[in-house]
């Protein structure tokens, strides 16, 4: 028996913990970075919205065309997080049970005022001392000193934070779902909506297309339901409902 190794035991083995380890340290590390988004939600749902599963989508975006590559990425995002509620695209020449009509965007600049609050440090000079130092030797080769003023280096220290306002563009992605019964429309009388999901995101980006599978995940949850009025919601990137939109069906 190797007295470095207890029976049974396995050193290649023994050295997988510590590999797994520094994995998990990577991936916390990993989530600790990542960008978290506030976003608001506002949704409404009438009794029994469950029952609707089929749905055929409609475009709402005069600004984008039904068969531009961009519209086709959109739709497919939210076929995606439909899917995630248990809900289907009819088959062709299929009725289904609603319309969902699909509508998102960026609104115009917007100005607003923040409060950006920084760090103030200060620079304290050193501490003046003396010290008694050798500065040669005498005839008989003893030691001769003298006494001299030295000064340590200076310090930077915390002193609090100061808060200053500033001004920045922002502009608000939005995404819009309205699903409403597919029947015939009655002269007069609109379609009546089963439920509908508005979600809003407000930034200095413009980039819409970056920031719709963030949109489209957070309606997931919200879906067939009623907030109640509008609420604040937060959701990071790593979020599992992102990258489900995000891999399509």
């Amino acid at each position: 028996m190797n007295a470095d190794h207890p029976s049974g035991s396995n050193p290649a083995r023994a050295r997988v913990p510590a590999r797994l380890l520094v994995l998990a340290t990577a991936v916390a590390l990993f989530a600790g970075c990542a960008t978290t988004h506030t976003l608001k939600v506002d949704s409404i749902a009438k009794p029994n919205a469950e029952n609707a599963i089929s749905y055929q989508i409609k475009n709402k975006n005069p600004l984008v065309a039904d068969d531009s590559l961009r519209y086709q990425e959109a739709a497919g995002m939210v076929k995606t997080a439909l899917s995630g509620k248990g809900m289907f695209e009819a088959p062709p020449n299929v009725k289904a049970d609603m319309v969902v009509d699909l509508d998102y965007g960026i609104g115009p600049p917007q100005m607003r005022r923040e409060t950006v609050s920084e760090p103030v440090y200060i620079t304290l000079p050193g501490q003046v001392r003396t010290e008694r130092v050798q500065v040669g030797t005498d005839s008989q080769g003893r030691p001769i000193y003298q006494t001299i003023t030295v000064q340590d280096p200076p310090t930077t220290e915390f002193a609090g934070f100061r808060e200053y306002q500033v001004t920045v563009t922002v502009y608000e992605k939005y995404l819009k779902l309205s699903a409403k019964e597919n029947k015939e429309q009655t002269e007069g009388r609109p379609q009546t909506e089963i439920w509908n999901v508005d979600v809003t995101s407000e930034g200095e980006s413009r980039d819409v297309r970056k920031t719709l599978p963030v949109l489209v995940a957070a309606s997931i949850d919200y879906i067939g339901k009623d907030t109640q009025g509008q609420k604040s919601i937060r959701i990071k990137d790593t979020h599992s409902d992102i990258a489900f939109v995000k891999k399509g069906m």
